[in-house]
């Protein structure tokens, strides 16, 4: 999986925390307070997210409402999966990566691997 580039996500970090359908306006008014960016770019590199299958998208009057396909979570844990997949030796790799996390990591990710055990036995 491509890392976003850098407008494409912001686009998707707004809409991940918003939540809900936004159109591009919404979007462009929300960089807008923080820089300023161009409707027709914001609309075009949304455009590109829907044509790549990042989003989703419906007509509201006149305009699209868009929203994402995958969540946040999903995004993350496929780039985590491509850095994984680089490693010639992903037993080593996973060490390596498990070693610089928090207390807190640790044990999120604990509890995530009993999630897991549990659906993969539900499922025999």
């Amino acid at each position: 999986m491509r890392r976003l580039g850098d407008l494409e996500a912001e686009i998707m970090d707004r809409l991940w925390t918003w939540n809900r359908p936004a159109t591009v306006r919404d979007i462009v008014d929300d960089i807008n307070k923080t820089r300023p960016v161009a409707y027709t770019t914001v609309m075009t590199v949304t455009n590109i997210l829907y044509s790549k299958g990042w989003l989703l998208r419906g007509k509201q009057g006149r305009a699209w409402l868009y929203t994402p396909v995958r969540s946040r979570e999903a995004y993350s844990a496929a780039l985590m999966e491509d850095g994984l997949g680089e490693s010639k030796d992903r037993p080593a790799a996973l060490v390596e990566f498990v070693s610089n996390m928090s207390d807190d990591e640790m044990a999120a990710l604990r509890k995530a691997l009993r999630t897991v055990g549990r659906q993969d036995k539900a499922k025999r």
